[in-house]
């Protein structure tokens, strides 16, 4: 979602890229849902970290959550910040409160991204 986010709002001075060290099949379709209701398409794919090895980033984000033992380290360039959010796809329970954790998520994204891409 923060990829989908920052090309979409901020694509006139940034370009994300989003990766992870256990990167999943394809992107969860209640984050592509929950993007399309804020008017965002998102066609991405999921992506490893190991694709970017080699490659300088002015800003690099992580936003896995402490408690997960698999968020990735960048040891390449560029200024790295963590700011963690839970994972809304580990939240059980039905489709209606799997989609408010979604758009919790998404909207904390969101308020990150507009501190952090325009200052």
């Amino acid at each position: 979602m923060a990829e989908a986010l920052a090309n979409d709002r901020y694509s006139d001075r940034w370009e994300a890229f989003s990766a992870g060290s256990r990167p999943a099949i394809s992107v969860h379709p209640l984050a592509i849902k929950v993007l399309s209701e804020i008017g965002i398409e998102h066609h991405a794919r999921p992506k490893s970290i190991n694709e970017f090895v080699g490659q300088s980033f002015d800003l690099v984000v992580t936003l896995c959550n402490d408690s997960d033992e698999n968020c990735p380290v960048w040891l390449g360039k560029g200024k790295q910040l963590h700011h963690p959010f839970p994972d809304p796809a580990k939240v059980s329970g039905n489709e209606d409160k799997k989609l408010q954790a979604f758009r919790h998520v998404r909207d904390d994204i969101a308020t990150l991204m507009q501190e952090l891409l325009t200052s």
